[in-house]
């Protein structure tokens, strides 16, 4: 079965805030969906965390290498592309773009076969999976408020991120994470995200440090991105002095780059983005090497409802990954299904066991943020 066309459409409308010190506008794209088509009509989907006009650039890179080759095979193809194009540099749009294209591959492998992606990415080691809710921080009331929402609507596990955090003072830093314990409950897990990776980020290893003692006294799971990206050295004698898990890599791309950290003991959680890692074939390996480690893989997932389909997938997959990330209020999580995402009694989402990725595309709710005609028309 052949490639005959790869498409790519960006989201646009809804887009929700980023946290960032650049913020974000309902119309600004940085989610891009893209459609691997192949003989017969068979289409799979992916997803890429970055712009339409990089991913449609990549794709003039990438169209030639792809166009006829073997749908059926994704790891392979996937990494004829990232070797293919090293020239070019690992890491920016053309791994990005890859990531859509990867994804959309084992979409079409599953439903050739007839098998749910995660089944064929060696086996389910579970059926449901925990989401905790991602949101945004505030100030302590407006948080406290919006989290009672979450948890009165059966949320189980929260993470609050980026907003003041670090970036007032410590005294607003204790109060929001007491007004968002306070929200929950003692029972609840609660993540908390710095947002070390944002461009106006300027903390330290100092301020991690004890930032981490004070997350202690409030039972928080995980301490997300406390330093820049880059400092590894400073994530390794962190996460061997703090108190709370240490969890980072959002911004890492390909396997190679998450070794030395792996390596180096520098995280206790690794986050790759499977929609800018590489795609669902890095996101495995990296899985592993994670897992060979003593490291547990948790994705990142400001995401769609496509990246989040395959976020579950590879929890099902992974016998580590035992939560997945979901952008609350998003309608580019929650309204582009056919069939709308759905907590159980016990606040878990359910591993679709369909061919694929498991999920349908509504092509009349798509239409409302994106060219959905081009995007799944027929090649």
């Amino acid at each position: 079965m052949k490639i005959i066309d790869v498409r790519a459409t960006g989201l646009r409308g809804a887009t929700p805030e980023g946290g960032w010190q650049e913020e974000l506008t309902q119309d600004d794209v940085v989610h891009t969906l893209v459609t691997v088509h192949a003989e017969d009509g068979l289409i799979g989907i992916g997803s890429v965390f970055t712009s339409e006009n990089l991913v449609r650039g990549a794709l003039e890179v990438l169209r030639p290498l792809i166009i006829g080759s073997n749908a059926l095979e994704p790891e392979r193809t996937s990494e004829r592309l990232h070797r293919t194009t090293f020239w070019m540099g690992r890491g920016g749009s053309i791994t990005h773009a890859i990531s859509g294209i990867d994804t959309a591959l084992w979409d079409i492998l599953g439903k050739v076969t007839g098998q749910p992606v995660g089944r064929l990415l060696g086996g389910r080691y579970r059926e449901r999976v925990r989401p905790y809710a991602s949101l945004l921080m505030d100030q302590p009331e407006p948080l406290r408020d919006h989290l009672l929402q979450l948890r009165n609507a059966g949320w189980t596990a929260f993470k609050i991120g980026w907003g003041p955090f670090g970036r007032a003072d410590e005294r607003l830093d204790e109060r929001i994470v007491a007004a968002a314990r306070e929200a929950i409950g003692p029972d609840a897990m609660l993540m908390v995200d710095a947002g070390g990776s944002d461009s106006a980020w300027a903390q330290g290893y100092k301020w991690a440090l004890r930032t981490a003692h004070m997350l202690r006294d409030y039972d928080v799971a995980w301490f997300e991105e406390p330093l820049p990206p880059d400092a590894l050295d400073d994530y390794t004698h962190l996460r061997r002095l703090a108190p709370v898990a240490i969890s980072g890599g959002e911004v890492l791309t390909r396997r190679q780059s998450f070794h030395p950290w792996i390596e180096a003991g520098a995280l206790d959680i690794v986050q790759p983005d499977v929609t800018k890692v590489g795609g669902t074939s890095e996101l495995r390996r990296i899985g592993w090497a994670a897992h060979d480690h003593g490291v547990k893989l948790i994705p990142h997932g400001w995401n769609t409802a496509v990246g989040l389909a395959t976020d579950l997938q590879l929890a099902s997959a992974l016998p580590d990954t035992d939560l997945v990330e979901y952008v609350t209020g998003s309608p580019y999580i929650d309204d582009i299904t056919a069939r709308p995402w759905q907590l159980d009694d016990d606040g878990m989402l359910a591993i679709p066991d369909e061919p694929g990725l498991g999920i349908d595309l509504d092509a009349g709710k798509l239409a409302q943020y994106t060219d959905a005609a081009h995007l799944l028309g027929a090649a």
